[in-house]
């Protein structure tokens, strides 16, 4: 079984909430995962002493791999520069049953996300590579897809969702993991998911009020999508969705 944590929203700053943190690098490391994948906004204003601090707390985690992808919030005051220093990597991960793309959604000093018509086309051709191996393709990017509820105004989104969708529908992705709106959530289009991450360490919530991460277990042909409340319980993800209540529903 392959063991995958997805973090997001951490934004060391302001609002950053260093205790809660600490309980995250409890939990997850008893979990032993094969992979940690951080879906961005690491820092809350892209300037240096946030990096810093952000690669100290990061390298706390004991995991065979650890996979840092940019958020908007990173990008900010010339922070695309500072990412690159701070957490270089690769965008492809084969895991044995696993086969995991990065997509970077970031622009310098932007709000809202883009993919790319390049960077689809390369999706697309990595993927080809691995037809026929029967390996679970997991997508993992910053901003979302599609909106969510209780969220607000969605100005954000990636600008070439549309092309973004077809492209995984086409390439036959199980999942994509994204971040960005702090609101945990999953919705199911068919044969692809797209799960939701909330902030984990920050206190910028968004129609659930508490701290999450994900977490999806890979077993043969299954994959499952937990949420975890830091310091809580976990449950699946699409219970959330399935008891789902407008927060100021009557």
């Amino acid at each position: 079984m392959t063991v995958l944590v997805q973090i997001s929203d951490i934004h060391i700053g302001s609002l950053y909430e260093a205790s809660v943190f600490d309980k995250i690098v409890q939990e997850v490391n008893s979990m032993k995962p094969d992979a940690i994948i951080v879906t961005g906004d690491i820092t809350d204003e892209g300037i240096l002493p946030q990096f810093e601090l952000a690669r100290v707390e990061l390298e706390r985690f004991n995991c065979k791999e650890l996979i840092v992808l940019p958020g908007n919030h990173d990008y900010r005051h010339t922070g695309y520069l500072l990412f690159k220093k701070f957490f270089p990597s690769t965008q492809t991960y084969d895991m044995g049953d696993v086969l995991l793309i990065t997509l970077h959604t970031a622009r310098p000093d932007r709000d809202e996300g883009e993919v790319g018509y390049r960077q689809l086309l390369w999706m697309q051709k990595i993927i080809e590579k691995f037809e026929g191996q029967q390996k679970k393709i997991i997508i993992a990017m910053h901003h979302h897809l599609i909106g969510i509820p209780d969220t607000g105004t969605d100005k954000i989104i990636i600008l070439d969702a549309g092309d973004a969708l077809r492209v995984c529908l086409e390439s036959k992705v199980d999942i994509v993991l994204c971040g960005h709106k702090h609101r945990p959530w999953v919705w199911n289009l068919g044969s692809l998911q797209i799960a939701y991450a909330g902030t984990a360490s920050s206190s910028r919530f968004r129609g659930f009020f508490q701290n999450t991460y994900n977490i999806i277990n890979v077993k043969k042909n299954n994959l499952s999508v937990n949420l975890k409340i830091v310091g809580g319980k976990s449950f699946p993800l699409s219970d959330l969705v399935s008891k789902y209540q407008p927060f100021l529903s009557t």
